[in-house]
């Protein structure tokens, strides 16, 4: 994939509409209230929708934010799913249901961190979003309702998009700044770059520059430590990995998919039973490639999923039945952080072990502070491990803390994202 995009630099805004897509995709408070918990992502989109604004654009941002049901139907049915009586799904709650995810908090969010107004509007493409961006001004800014409102949004649909364009106008700029959101082939992620001249705006540009220039060429030893509870997950991160990587890392749940494929004792662990063929061939093209794959040697084990289960170390393998293993243990806490000492890139996706109970995130901290410490260009991929460094206190530490999860996944699985293959390239 070439990762060397146009982005709003390249292009003149100057007296035109620009449709940006943003990652507005905020956590909002469970009471129902509105109220949002963390605004980074709101943050995070400030540098391009200012330098847009500076530079006499007219700028229409738009994103989603949940998972909104667009269809009463597909709402009903998704709640049956749920264990929920259809027969008490009325529309009235559908309405209800999406009414919690509409857009006022973020405008009113974004309002106050730019210091000027945000103009809103009722609908993604209706009349309403029409009129305002018909009105809209070289500097101002106004902000669609959910995208995830249309049907058309998910299913990239190309008559959705077309009516997203022509709100920019004729000679109108789309601009993508949603990295959290490229990996997905949607009408307000790609598909409207069928119709409007294409470009990245600066939280892209990072991603591309940082993780792209970390794959396509590393500065060596490039060490990639991969964790989380899946193997099926990292599978295809693993296997691209093995073609560029000097060393990589097992940690987490998805160990103890490798140390049972090794013919290990693992109790009652996290194991992919289907998946433990895939671990074996990972060990063996690893030792092919002559890239070194780290396991753990010991394990900290539990009694039960809990926080405050008892708990012990063992060798890894030797997990005794109705024990689980939780965490790295201290063997392999030494063994992993003395691997990116000396590291020149390396890449963190997936926590160590369960890093939400204290007594259990040993090995996620051992990970975090041996990075804080190194040299390295040091890149965390976004999802539990970028909240396992913010909520350990070392995102400051950190190189790049990538503001995608699925995206910054597949990225590093190779795959073409729908959102970067269709801006301009430089």
């Amino acid at each position: 994939m070439n990762y060397n995009k146009k982005t709003v630099k390249d292009v003149d805004v100057k007296g035109k509409k620009v449709l940006l897509r943003c990652d507005f995709n905020v956590p909002l408070a469970k009471d129902g209230s509105g109220v949002i918990t963390d605004d980074k992502r709101i943050r995070a989109a400030l540098p391009t929708i200012q330098y847009l604004l500076e530079n006499g654009a007219a700028v229409i941002a738009c994103s989603h934010l949940g998972k909104p049901v667009a269809s009463f139907d597909k709402w009903v049915k998704k709640q049956a799913e749920k264990g929920k009586d259809p027969a008490t799904l009325t529309e009235d709650k559908w309405k209800k249901s999406l009414d919690a995810l509409r857009m006022e908090p973020v405008a009113a969010r974004l309002s106050e961190l730019l210091g000027k107004p945000v103009v809103l509007a009722d609908d993604v493409v209706g009349p309403d979003a029409v009129a305002k961006a018909a009105a809209l001004k070289s500097g101002e800014i106004m902000l669609l309702q959910n995208t995830r409102f249309e049907k058309g949004e998910t299913k990239g649909d190309p008559e959705l998009a077309k009516k997203m364009a022509d709100l920019a106008g004729a000679d109108g700029v789309y601009v993508s700044d949603a990295f959290g959101a490229v990996h997905r082939a949607h009408a307000s992620t790609a598909v409207v770059a069928d119709y409007l001249p294409a470009v990245s705006g600066f939280l892209i540009q990072k991603e591309l520059e940082i993780i792209g220039g970390a794959l396509a060429a590393p500065k060596r030893p490039l060490v990639a430590i991969l964790g989380g509870s899946k193997v099926s997950s990292k599978i295809g991160v693993i296997n691209n990995l093995l073609e560029i990587a000097d060393t990589i890392i097992i940690g987490g749940g998805m160990a103890y998919t490798f140390s049972a494929a090794k013919g290990g004792k693992i109790g009652d662990s996290l194991l992919e039973e289907d998946w433990k063929d895939y671990a074996n061939e990972m060990v063996e093209k690893a030792a092919k490639k002559g890239v070194k794959l780290l396991l753990p040697v010991d394990t900290v084990i539990a009694d039960k999923f809990a926080p405050d289960a008892n708990s012990d170390v063992v060798k890894a393998g030797e997990i005794p039945d109705s024990w689980q293993g939780l965490d790295i243990g201290p063997e392999t806490v030494k063994l992993y952080c003395d691997a990116v000492a000396d590291a020149g890139t390396v890449i963190w996706n997936g926590p160590m072990g369960v890093f939400e109970f204290e007594k259990f995130a040993v090995g996620t901290k051992a990970v975090a502070e041996a990075l804080s410490k190194t040299q390295a260009i040091t890149i965390i991929g976004g999802g539990d491990s970028a909240a396992a460094v913010q909520q350990l206190g070392y995102a400051d530490k950190m190189t790049h803390i990538s503001t995608g999860g699925g995206a910054s996944l597949e990225f590093m699985e190779g795959k073409e994202l729908p959102g970067v293959a269709c801006l301009l390239d430089a």
